[in-house]
């Protein structure tokens, strides 16, 4: 297996002795080459010098007279967002309780690209050197938006919305475009742009290029995959291991708890279980659902014990899922620590 994802920044960092990641100084210079901080040919001479010296010392104090001095009001609005990031990352004791702070509070003040980069590294480092490619590929939901379309015979694909804007975009057409447009899948007679058991190590070769589409129908086993990323998630962070497990519709009458895993699921699972009136057309934005059980039942909070947390995750009016991995961090039913 290669050292998937090699440009997220995870060889940057390292590991404690808690499998907690720590920030380093490389780390924080992956920053300093972004397209937001990168000097350009235009870049005023104040810019260049203070780039070259964070370069040199990524943790070096910044003055507010060194921001003010460089000509291009925009580059000193994104040094001040990076400081105040920098600042909050020096401060926590490892990554993953930074991450945990960020949605803690009055809101998230941190830029949208650098959570979901944050979610990239923390799928890397949970899924290890031993990691299936479909685990990868469904790794992915958990910091890109997936393009969902439910194909004439009723399958459910997912596949990355910025590949699939930018290949219509441009007027491309091919495997993985005629399925976005309703084609059978019958009508294939080779889907290499389909991810499944059979051809999984294809992942391999273009674990960043973000062209794989996968089924996402109950019973498939990317489905089935996902449970198992989620299940790593939740105990890398909390601490607590979980059986997650695909299911088509919840039945129980002591439904006691849910998490929404996206916003459209979050607010379609709030409406069922206040028992409103859901109309067809909303319930099948469902893409699945899922139950989750804790294996220690005195993790669980009191009144809550072996009792299961049903989940789903949904696609929004713009037939995306744009999944939100921190809710189930926050939103498990789980026993006061002491």
């Amino acid at each position: 297996m290669p050292n998937f994802w090699p440009h997220s920044a995870y060889t940057t960092l390292t590991v404690g002795s808690d499998n907690q990641l720590l920030v380093t100084d490389d780390f924080l210079r992956t920053y300093l080459h972004r397209p937001e901080l990168n000097l350009i040919p235009e870049s005023c001479v104040a810019e260049c010098a203070l780039h070259q010296r964070l370069m040199d010392d990524p943790r070096a104090l910044v003055a507010d007279s060194e921001i003010a001095a460089m000509a291009d009001e925009d580059i000193q609005e994104n040094y001040r967002v990076w400081l105040r990031y920098r600042a909050k990352l020096l401060d926590a004791n490892s990554l993953e309780s930074f991450y945990m702070s960020l949605f803690k509070g009055d809101g998230v003040d941190v830029p949208p690209l650098f959570i979901a980069g944050l979610a990239q590294i923390f799928v890397r480092h949970i899924l290890g050197e031993d990691c299936h490619p479909l685990d990868a590929r469904m790794g992915e939901l958990f910091y890109r938006t997936q393009k969902i379309s439910v194909l004439d015979d009723g399958i459910v694909m997912g596949a990355d919305d910025e590949i699939v804007t930018r290949n219509a975009q441009a007027g491309e057409t091919g495997n993985i475009m005629d399925l976005l447009k309703g084609k059978s899948m019958t009508m294939r007679s080779i889907d290499l742009d389909v991810l499944h058991e059979e051809n999984a190590q294809l992942y391999w070769d273009k674990n960043e290029d973000y062209e794989f589409a996968v089924q996402l129908n109950f019973g498939q086993p990317p489905i089935n995959h996902f449970c198992r990323v989620l299940e790593k998630w939740i105990g890398h962070f909390l601490g607590v291991q979980t059986r997650i497990t695909p299911m088509q519709q919840i039945t129980d009458p002591k439904w006691s708890w849910h998490v929404g895993l996206d916003a459209s699921a979050t607010e379609i699972l709030n409406a069922l279980y206040n028992k409103e009136l859901v109309d067809t057309e909303t319930l099948e934005k469902i893409i699945c659902l899922f139950r989750l059980d804790f294996v220690d039942e005195a993790a669980q909070a009191v009144g809550q014990a072996g009792k299961p947390v049903y989940m789903g995750i949904a696609m929004n009016a713009q037939m995306q899922l744009k999944l939100k991995p921190q809710n189930v961090l926050f939103n498990l039913p789980l026993a006061k620590s002491s």
